[in-house]
């Protein structure tokens, strides 16, 4: 491992939980959404990440029996799906241009599978792994200055 992995690690995660950030953000600009260019009303998204691993060249009598299978590089977006498990939710307003027009669930529209409770909540996890990769890469940075300032000692 280099000397600046640590950083590196960590810099991936801040770029992870930015996009999710974002993402987060779309799905609230977008919970009273009720038609989009695909049809129907808008979909909640969600980031999907993966662990970043490099196998080692060499096996260590002491490294630990979870970390046999590499040693972590970071994280990486895998994909922003749609949520179609969620149920959308029927609200009654035949005035709305989007209610349906005939059939037993006339006059209902179809809203959006966003709660903005769970984004609020997924926000604020999102803003504590950023937090926290931002403490790493600054811990980081306060190790190599003293390490410097050892140096210029001698």
């Amino acid at each position: 491992m280099g000397m600046f992995s640590t950083i590196n690690t960590a810099t991936t995660g801040l770029t992870a939980q930015q996009l999710r950030m974002d993402v987060i953000s779309d799905n609230i600009a977008n919970a009273t959404t009720t038609r989009t260019p695909e049809g129907g009303p808008f979909r909640r998204s969600r980031v999907v990440f993966r662990p970043m691993v490099q196998q080692p060249y060499w096996k260590s009598p002491f490294l630990p029996r979870h970390l046999d299978n590499g040693i972590g590089r970071g994280v990486r977006v895998v994909s922003i799906q749609k949520d179609f498990d969620a149920q959308t939710k029927l609200v009654y307003d035949p005035t709305h241009p989007d209610a349906i027009k005939t059939g037993p669930r006339a006059g209902y529209v179809e809203m959006p599978n966003v709660n903005i409770v769970n984004e609020m909540v997924d926000m604020i996890s999102a803003s504590r792994a950023y937090e926290a990769n931002v403490s790493l890469i600054k811990g980081s940075q306060s190790m190599f200055n003293r390490a410097l300032e050892i140096m210029q000692v001698r």
